[in-house]
């Protein structure tokens, strides 16, 4: 089982950047697809990103793209999301998740997730 523990959230303003990471260990992460969700409070979870093992192939949500990137570092077993041009409506709780095979935007098709880190984006 891999343990996941995301780090890089914190309160900011319209239009800062903040990049959240998420550190693997119990596994290396070169196995896995890994994606980025977020939960707002009241709200259901949320896709952000995905990135494949290799992280040839990546997959955004239309409401990030463009302003949020996915990238991975396989070497340091962690995976990043750099968010830019942060807006109210991405304050929400972001989650890490690991899964097999192709990048996917549903939720119940990720095995393991992270404790999250809350961003919090004030207007």
């Amino acid at each position: 089982q891999v343990q996941l523990v995301e780090s890089g959230g914190g309160l900011v303003q319209a239009g800062d950047s903040l990049r959240l990471s998420c550190v693997a260990s119990g596994r290396t992460l070169i196995m896995y697809t890994m994606g980025w969700f977020r939960q707002a409070s009241g709200k259901e979870r949320e896709f952000v990103a995905a990135i494949s093992w290799s992280g040839d192939s990546t997959y955004s949500s239309d409401s990030v793209k463009g302003r949020f990137t996915i990238s991975r570092d396989n070497a340091k077993n962690t995976v990043y999301l750099q968010m830019n041009s942060l807006k109210p409506e991405d304050t929400a709780v972001y989650y890490c998740a690991t899964k097999i095979g192709r990048v996917a935007g549903r939720p119940y098709e990720y095995a393991s997730w992270g404790q999250g880190t809350q961003v919090t984006v004030s207007s």
